[in-house]
């Protein structure tokens, strides 16, 4: 049921690379998203964001991390549609924003329910654990993501494995009964943020605790699976600068607080 894949370098070096999507082109970052700036702003990150993260491991880094996330302003559901027509902008086009899966640039506005148009994706499927749309994990961004209406219903509520058949309508993409593959450049974007929601809710805010595991077909329960595989994206597809632009986008505008396995993804093998 697995299924081999070449994971490509993303060209973190340049100003501004240009990516080929399906329906449009994309550009991988802004002018200002240089690698420096991270570098730059990761140790700063450290000297105060971080400070009571760094030495630890295993659980105690976990514990730590979620003190520190847990400090954020929460949005409404409502509020979700506009922050991520701000954290998704397509930096070639700031009319549009990429969606997930399909790697789409689309109009802002063309948001909603019918076919052809986005809508909020939940990337820890809000069954598991049934937060639905509550505020708190039911509307962090830090897991919202802008995707197209059919491809977001054909992911449904499954774990994330490797294996399936091809979707028509989002080439890259692969699902079977139980489980869906997301494209390759998106795969480590995927891991990091349901590991996020690991480390954030820990069942100590009305909500269930939030844990990844080895296996799929989770249903109801408050599990993500499958966390082996979910290493592995996270160790093959690197942040890039689009994801590290969106990060701080949530930390300056929004929530106020950070993915720590984007600032630092050698956290993911310290915790689990």
């Amino acid at each position: 049921m697995s299924r081999r894949h070449s994971f490509y370098a993303r060209p973190l070096l340049a100003a501004v690379a240009t990516v080929t999507v399906l329906g449009g082109t994309a550009a991988a970052a802004p002018a200002d998203s240089s690698p420096c700036r991270y570098t730059a702003t990761a140790a700063a990150l450290d000297d105060t964001y971080y400070q009571d993260a760094l030495g630890k491991t295993g659980a105690e880094l976990k514990a730590a991390l979620h003190t520190i996330i847990s400090d954020q302003t929460k949005l409404s559901y409502d509020q979700v549609w506009d922050a991520l027509k701000a954290t998704d902008e397509d930096p070639a086009n700031s009319s549009n924003v990429v969606l997930l899966y399909t790697g789409r640039s689309q109009s802002k506005n063309d948001n909603g329910g019918g076919s052809g148009q986005w809508n909020r994706e939940h990337v820890w499927a809000k069954s598991h654990g049934d937060f639905g749309t509550s505020t708190g994990p039911g509307t962090d961004i830090h897991h919202l993501r802008p995707e197209d209406v059919q491809v977001n219903s054909t992911r449904g509520n499954k774990d994330f494995d490797n294996g399936g058949s091809e979707l028509g309508d989002a080439p890259g993409n692969f699902t079977d009964g139980d489980s869906f593959e997301p494209r390759d450049e998106v795969k480590g974007d995927v891991a990091r943020m349901i590991l996020y929601m690991a480390v954030r809710y820990e069942g100590n805010d009305s909500f269930a605790d939030l844990e990844p595991n080895d296996q799929v077909d989770n249903g109801s329960a408050p599990k993500m699976g499958k966390l082996s595989v979910l290493k592995q994206w996270s160790q093959e597809d690197p942040p890039d600068t689009f994801e590290k632009r969106r990060n701080d986008v949530i930390f300056e505008q929004f929530q106020h607080n950070r993915n720590p396995f984007i600032d630092h993804p050698e956290w993911v093998g310290s915790i689990w």
